[in-house]
């Protein structure tokens, strides 16, 4: 498989070097400001910058490339990307994380979720850990795990690094080299429950973004890492 790399810093060399083991050809590297032309790419992988990812993307379908995106804190455009794929009859998937072992804690925390729905004893909060190049805050993983809590919870919205009634208090730590660490918690006055999933490196969100862009090639739609996975 030919392969384009929206972005090309750590995430994408992590995704070339994995790819190249996989026996696909990585056809071309574009960076920020540079040129869209896609060399016969078969699919592109979007792992840019916030201010990047809505060109990229729409260059992608545009030019008729499925495109897995990775890059997070654009999604105000979301909308638009997915109607543009289907004006244009391309293939499309954004993941906040790709990793096959966060798309698996997605699904445990939503059932978590489900069962402390009646349990008003419990608070539930969150804690999410990145290296300190991360842009945003809280990560996109972060906000999808909220989505999962508020579906099935009395709280209304979320809130970054403080308190407020009746919303879900996100706390965001920047520190070193961190992959991503993701800590949901429940506490009540006699006990706690808490689940956590902790990246040990890169190579997981990359080696989820390449079978994504495997089982995305020649399809057509707007898709998610439930659909790439059977969850």
């Amino acid at each position: 498989m030919k392969i384009a790399l929206l972005g090309y810093g750590r995430m994408g060399k992590t995704i070339e070097k994995l790819a190249t083991d996989r026996g696909h050809q990585i056809v071309k590297t574009i960076d920020q400001d540079d040129d869209y032309d896609f060399n016969g790419a078969d699919v592109a992988i979007d792992f840019s910058i916030p201010d990047a990812a809505v060109n990229n993307i729409s260059a992608c379908l545009e030019a008729g490339i499925p495109v897995v995106s990775g890059t997070t804190g654009w999604l105000d455009h979301y909308d638009e990307m997915v109607s543009l794929c289907e004006n244009k009859k391309g293939a499309f998937i954004y993941a906040s994380n790709f990793s096959v072992g966060v798309n698996i804690f997605f699904e445990l925390n939503k059932q978590l979720a489900q069962m402390m729905k009646n349990l008003q004893e419990y608070d539930v909060s969150m804690t999410e850990v990145h290296h300190i190049h991360k842009l945003d805050a809280p990560s996109g993983t972060a906000i999808t795990l909220a989505e999962g809590i508020l579906d099935h919870s009395d709280k209304k919205d979320w809130v970054l690094d403080e308190k407020e009634t009746g919303k879900l208090t996100i706390t965001a730590k920047r520190e070193g080299e961190v992959p991503g660490t993701h800590i949901i918690n429940y506490r009540s006055e006699v006990d706690e429950i808490t689940i956590e999933h902790k990246a040990h490196s890169r190579n997981g969100f990359a080696l989820g973004a390449i079978i994504a862009a495997e089982w995305l090639k020649d399809k057509t739609g707007v898709y998610s890492m439930k659909d790439v996975l059977g969850l």
